[in-house]
């Protein structure tokens, strides 16, 4: 059977699908070393992340800390894991909140849109138009409830929380939070953004 690797650069005829992304090797077709390690499927194209600052990673970390250290115990924070939302939608958002059954499970891969309960995207220069245009309605359309946006302001996060409207299957802004994140879905969340876990 022909692998979806052996036309690149080009998609394969069928293009790729979601479950390409766990037949890539993590090397490149040239041995470039974890060329396919930061990769995510957008509407059937591969997604390349490019290097993150460290405001990015700094968000991502503390957002996760801080979140574990508040999630009951069916649940559980992760980072950088990819949600399959359809046959050519796989994205990687930077931190997500699950199921803690499927948590324990160190086999996956990816989760599905019914295991998870929150995702957050932390905005970059280059991730913009996916993370407030492409992504979200996605994320909707799959059903999971809860969305945040973090954006950098002088330096310092601005939290964007949004909830699902189920009847129209997109989300709604519920707050703007700077300084201090406090919210009562999908748990109750207090966190000091301007103190966050490094």
């Amino acid at each position: 059977m022909t692998s979806a690797h052996e036309y690149w650069p080009s998609p394969p005829p069928w293009g790729w699908t979601a479950d390409d992304l766990d037949r890539l090797p993590s090397d490149g077709p040239n041995g470039e070393p974890d060329f396919f390690k930061h990769v995510e499927l957008i509407d059937g194209a591969l997604v390349f992340r490019s290097p993150q600052r460290r405001f990015h990673e700094r968000m991502i970390c503390g957002l996760t800390n801080s979140l574990n250290a508040l999630v009951p115990g069916h649940l559980a924070a992760l980072t950088r894991m990819d949600v399959k939302l359809g046959h050519r939608m796989r994205p990687c958002p930077d931190v997500l909140v699950i199921d803690a059954a499927v948590a324990d499970d160190d086999n996956r891969t990816c989760y599905k849109a019914g295991e998870v309960h929150l995702v957050v995207e932390v905005v970059s220069p280059e991730s913009e138009e996916r993370d407030r245009k492409t992504k979200p309605p996605r994320y909707a359309e799959a059903g999971i409830a809860h969305f945040w946006r973090v954006e950098e302001n002088d330096g310092k996060p601005t939290v964007f929380v949004y909830e699902l409207d189920p009847a129209t299957k997109a989300y709604a802004l519920t707050g703007i939070h700077h300084g201090r994140l406090t919210v009562p879905v999908p748990f109750p969340i207090d966190i000091d953004l301007d103190d966050l876990p490094r």
